[in-house]
């Protein structure tokens, strides 16, 4: 059960929802995901997604919620497209809502913990790489489902030389996951 809604994020998007003409479901990554979903315990300013439905909402809803809106401004959070954002190809089917039916118009869905993780591999900035230490130590996360899908639905589709995810892997493998680094 993820933990509850917290300002600012409650009353951005309780007004949201209410401004929104029909309804709409957004896949949401990054660091909202894993304070809104998995309980890390730091501020985010932004709730990043990469896929909405429908899709053709996009520019409406950045003109209500996205950076500089006047629902920003006053709650100094918005929403972002991540348009680059590299997952497993099945994401869909681990996918959990949050707050279900608290919304009228607004459906928020993430991505399970190893989709997280792996959704932060290409990019591995350090807070990324937070992230992915939070959830390899509160979530209990097995190295092998994380391995197994990374070869099975992520690595074809990584940008730039397999290598050098295969690398990054192994890294956080040995360092947040407490596996010996296997060259």
């Amino acid at each position: 059960m993820p933990p509850d809604l917290r300002s600012p994020w409650k009353e951005f998007l309780e007004e949201l929802d209410g401004l929104l003409g029909e309804p709409i479901e957004l896949h949401c990554i990054g660091g909202f995901a894993v304070v809104a979903a998995y309980g890390l315990p730091r501020s985010t300013n932004d709730l990043d997604y990469f896929s909405l439905e429908p899709c053709n909402y996009a520019r409406e809803l950045q003109e209500m919620a996205g950076e500089g809106s006047p629902l920003a401004r006053k709650h100094k959070v918005h929403v972002h497209h991540a348009a680059v954002a590299t997952v497993p190809e099945s994401y869909e089917e681990r996918m959990t809502e949050l707050f279900p039916g608290r919304f009228k118009n607004l459906r928020l869905f993430v991505l399970d913990p190893y989709d997280i993780v792996l959704s932060k591999l290409s990019r591995n900035h350090e807070r990324d790489r937070q992230d992915v230490a939070y959830l390899a130590k509160t979530k209990n996360l097995d190295p092998n489902v994380l391995r197994e899908r990374y070869e099975k639905e992520l690595r074809t589709n990584l940008i730039g030389p397999p290598e050098q995810h295969d690398a990054t892997l192994r890294f956080w493998l040995e360092a947040y996951f407490g596996e010996p680094n296997k060259k």
